[in-house]
């Protein structure tokens, strides 16, 4: 396959990892129990509904906190999109084992990079804006507030200064670097599709 081919394939494999993402995003949104009508959710299950809406045909609705539809959907667009692009490109089918741990470790991947970029604008806004009231100051700050209240229990702020974000930056980091790491290893060719 030529160079405009692999481009292609990498284009396309950019544009379903941001879709994921978006999925991801939903599914965390919805884990975090933040604002349901806030327009940004609404856009982000608007987008990522077609791909949902089977699934939750025979999973059924939201339970809980967990919307597993959202989790089986991404779970299979990613596995079904690593065997189309390693076939096109030639390579042939990849183990179905190393499929599923690809497509698990892409997900890891979009929910650590979520929080990252999430705590980083909430850094950003507790600067420049702390008591902001845009819908998407709102939506960043209810979708970190899960996992930072166990860090701040632990490690109280300082006066001004919140150390929490810093621990849980760490914690993203050794995550990624371990078991997202490990996965996409374990994951062979497939695990090169993982990440945007």
């Amino acid at each position: 396959m030529g160079q405009m081919g692999n481009a292609g394939l990498l284009l396309v494999n950019t544009l379903i990892n941001i879709y994921l993402f978006l999925m991801m995003l939903r599914f965390l949104l919805q884990a975090s129990q933040a604002d349901y009508y806030n327009p940004i959710s609404q856009s982000v299950v608007k987008i990522t509904q077609p791909v949902v809406r089977p699934f939750q045909g025979f999973l059924g609705p939201v339970m809980g906190r967990f919307d597993m539809a959202t989790l089986a959907a991404a779970f299979v667009l990613k596995a079904v999109s690593i065997v189309v692009i390693l076939q096109i490109a030639g390579i042939g089918m990849p183990p179905i084992t190393q499929v599923a741990i690809g497509a698990i470790a892409a997900i890891a991947n979009a929910i650590l990079k979520i929080y990252f970029f999430a705590l980083i604008v909430m850094i950003i806004l507790s600067w420049v804006a702390p008591n902001a009231s845009h819908p998407g100051a709102l939506l960043v700050m209810q979708l970190v507030e899960p996992i930072m209240a166990p860090v701040r229990k632990v490690i109280p702020p300082l006066g001004m200064i919140d150390l929490s974000p810093i621990v849980v930056f760490i914690a993203i980091s050794i995550v990624d670097g371990i078991v997202v790491g490990a996965l996409t290893r374990a994951a062979g060719i497939a695990g090169a599709l993982v990440g945007l």
